[in-house]
């Protein structure tokens, strides 16, 4: 495990995030990021159907995590799925500004408020955002068991302190992010201290909050775990 650096902000959320805002779900809409790649590979329109169908296909899947019309990202001047991509300036939608990051090697975060990942325990909100390469997520408070889904996917979740949130601390999501895990040697309900590239500084909990999570957070996920066991 290795810390995350100079991190860029992928959403900047507000209170009350549900796992269907985050989860891939519905038709999949002519104009998405899934349609392109389905049209790329010879799928025609009358052939997308949805997301649920498409289940099983991680690339659509991960292109269709985020793209909720509803979703409101303070990045973003209007309701729907899009964010800025920081180095650029460039107006994307939340898949493709997250295959950039990856693809230039840089580490993403997501910002929260309460309640993140509230609603049904939804397997692809999860899965979603670490395929999309999102290393950890800042709320003010979790939903129990998307909280737990998140570390069995080796996504970091992190909370800050109470009466804290990223407005009170003059974040805006434009800052990249310093996280330093001491290379995955953390402690279960740690406090980390956060820097950002201006001069902000922070401290967050560490929201592992068992040791069995902290062994899976710290092999990249609880399939990795799993399979490292039944190596030896």
């Amino acid at each position: 495990m290795q810390d995350i650096k100079s991190a860029y902000c992928l959403l900047n959320l507000g209170d009350s995030i549900t796992t269907d805002h985050i989860s891939p779900a519905g038709k999949i809409a002519k104009k998405s990021p899934a349609a392109r790649y389905l049209m790329e590979h010879g799928v025609q329109e009358a052939d997308f159907n949805s997301y649920g169908a498409r289940r099983g296909n991680f690339e659509i899947m991960a292109r269709g995590t985020f793209a909720n019309t509803r979703i409101i990202n303070k990045l973003n001047d209007k309701v729907g799925p899009e964010t800025v991509h920081h180095p650029t300036g460039e107006k994307l939608s939340i898949w493709d500004a997250a295959e950039r990051y990856m693809k230039d090697g840089k580490d993403t975060i997501v910002l929260a408020g309460q309640e993140y990942g509230s609603g049904s325990s939804r397997d692809w909100a999860a899965k979603g955002p670490y395929l999309q390469g999102i290393k950890a997520v800042i709320a003010e408070s979790y939903e129990r068991i998307h909280r737990s889904n998140l570390v069995g996917m080796g996504v970091l979740p992190l909370q800050f302190l109470p009466g804290q949130n990223a407005e009170s601390l003059g974040l805006t999501g434009k800052e990249t992010f310093n996280i330093p895990t001491n290379g995955g040697k953390l402690k279960v309900g740690q406090t980390l201290d956060v820097t950002t590239e201006n001069g902000k500084k922070f401290q967050v909990k560490v929201r592992i909050d068992t040791e069995p999570e902290l062994a899976y957070y710290q092999n990249g996920g609880i399939l990795h775990y799993v399979l490292r066991k039944l190596m030896k």
